[in-house]
């Protein structure tokens, strides 16, 4: 990576994808800014390059939503490429993309105006003297989050892209679902250990428990249907750029079942090279 890619400045139109480029880019190491005022570059910029913050890779995102940008940007751009070596890029879409991106989200031009429209092709006059001044121009009409973050990436970034890592939560439905789970999967069910003698006291590390869960013709038969799914969804997930997947599986008490299928589907991830963690939040309670 050169010292240009090391500070970039992303601005651009309205709906243009610039807080996507900016997470991305914060998913990759960089100390990410957004709507810093741009008065405020030439001192980040001065401590950044006197080294006195530990920031190896900064990424501003300032655009038309400051009051007077127009006017005090480009003097500011002037003033630190004396020191740096900055990136300017700038991101581009066609008014019809941008129309329906803020028709789909239903947010207000920040330019306001008698239509998004008329928002949209203000914003793109006054943003044209920037526009010139950019190193990079990037269209993003037609592209997606997955394909936007994937042109960014060729143009501007040589580190390898970060692989969706798996978190598998157990836990008993009594005390409550975690509230960060992206997919919950119920396991209550499933023939309940605490029903039969000798396993009721043991969880769901135990090897008995763990035999008398996964032989029951219920549990080989969700487990099949379970992975399919999951084969299914890790690749559409990671190609919409998720980064982290929490995935829960609950039981009643959060003792037996759930934690032998967690197990279960911790090595089945990792078979699919996966980075996998897990955690039993309920086993011992």
């Amino acid at each position: 990576m050169t010292r240009e890619d090391r500070f970039l400045i992303i601005t651009g139109l309205s709906g243009s994808g610039k807080t996507v480029v900016s997470r991305f880019l914060e998913d990759l190491g960089y100390y990410c800014v957004d709507n810093l005022p741009v008065q405020m570059i030439p001192i980040l910029v001065d401590l950044w390059r006197r080294r006195e913050v530990e920031i190896d890779k900064v990424a501003l995102v300032v655009d038309i939503r400051e009051r007077d940008f127009i006017v005090n940007f480009p003097k500011v751009w002037d003033s630190i490429r004396k020191t740096i070596s900055p990136k300017l890029i700038f991101l581009d879409a066609s008014d019809e993309t941008l129309v329906k991106r803020f028709s789909e989200t239903r947010r207000p031009h920040p330019l306001g105006g008698k239509s998004v429209l008329h928002g949209v092709r203000l914003e793109r006059q006054r943003l044209a003297p920037i526009k010139k001044m950019a190193d990079e121009v990037i269209d993003t009409s037609g592209t997606n989050i997955s394909q936007l973050k994937d042109l960014f990436a060729q143009r501007f970034v040589t580190t390898a892209l970060p692989r969706l890592h798996v978190i598998v939560v157990s836990f008993g439905y009594k005390y409550g679902v975690p509230v960060d789970a992206d997919l919950i999967f119920d396991t209550r069910f499933l023939p309940n250990p605490f029903y039969v003698d000798g396993l009721r006291t043991k969880s769901g590390k135990a090897r008995s428990v763990r035999e008398f869960v996964l032989g029951a013709p219920e549990t080989q038969a969700f487990l099949a249907e379970l992975y399919r799914f999951i084969a299914f969804l890790m690749p559409r997930f990671a190609a919409e750029g998720k980064s982290q997947l929490v995935i829960a599986i609950g039981c009643t008490g959060g003792r037996h079942r759930s934690v032998v299928v967690a197990d279960a589907l911790r090595d089945y991830l990792r078979g699919l090279k996966y980075g996998i963690k897990i955690f039993h939040r309920d086993v011992y309670k």
